[in-house]
């Protein structure tokens, strides 16, 4: 059994039935809706509603067994459940590679408690150093996002797909990569000088906002929980 799927089992100990739960996107949680729709086959647990995040988890879990709804049907949620990219000491994140960052914070802000499941590959010690942080933009004046998130001192790239359009979330909107060299030095200032930019929908730095993070090593499991 590979990290991943030892993380996504973990966390369905979280998972009760009666539940109304945010189910995340990418390829640690295409593992959990698996494992869930198997106990709810089984009789394990039973009466789970759920709201995606993405279209294509709302496929995946379609084909577990899992019934979906939304969250105007269902404005508080017990627990959202989602990877991450990147994890540092303090349980903030960055996400969105999956495409679908704007969603996964929505259902989160609904959510009693959000648990996000990795493996210990995602464990930073700054936000930033593993990989780029996208950003959701609108479609208008993109090249001029570009420029100014340069100015922030990152590398700023749209994200295009292998036949070179640009990559749209499911909200139709562009998605911008930002690398930084050493990391991201200061994220809540970032998060906010970000925010307050006309034409960004969206980041995907995730601050203050996970109760848990599990994470699979070698070695076994182990929680990070935020102190309150």
């Amino acid at each position: 059994m590979d990290l991943k799927q030892q993380a996504a089992l973990y966390a369905l100990r979280y998972v009760h039935s009666g539940n109304i739960i945010g189910l995340g996107s990418g390829s640690t949680m295409a593992l959990f809706i698996e494992e869930l729709g198997a106990l709810l086959k089984s009789g394990e647990l039973s009466d789970i509603v759920a709201v995606p995040t993405s279209d294509e988890t709302a496929q995946q879990a379609r084909q577990a067994g899992v019934k979906l709804s939304t969250l105007d049907e269902h404005e508080r949620l017990d627990i959202a459940i989602d990877g991450a990219d990147e994890v540092d000491n303090n349980l903030n994140l960055i996400k969105g590679l999956g495409r679908a960052l704007l969603r996964e914070k929505v259902v989160a802000t609904h959510a009693h408690e959000f648990i996000v499941i990795v493996d210990n590959t995602k464990l930073v010690a700054r936000l930033g150093k593993r990989g780029p942080l996208p950003i959701e933009v609108v479609s208008f004046a993109v090249d001029s996002q570009i420029r100014w998130l340069t100015e922030l001192g990152c590398v700023a790239e749209l994200w295009l797909s292998e036949n070179g359009s640009a990559l749209l979330t499911d909200n139709g909107n562009p998605l911008v990569r930002c690398w930084f060299d050493n990391g991201i030095d200061n994220p809540k200032h970032l998060a906010s000088l970000i925010k307050s930019r006309a034409g960004i929908v969206e980041h995907g730095l995730f601050l203050d906002m996970a109760t848990k993070v599990i994470v699979a090593h070698e070695t076994g499991i182990t929680e990070m929980e935020r102190d309150d």
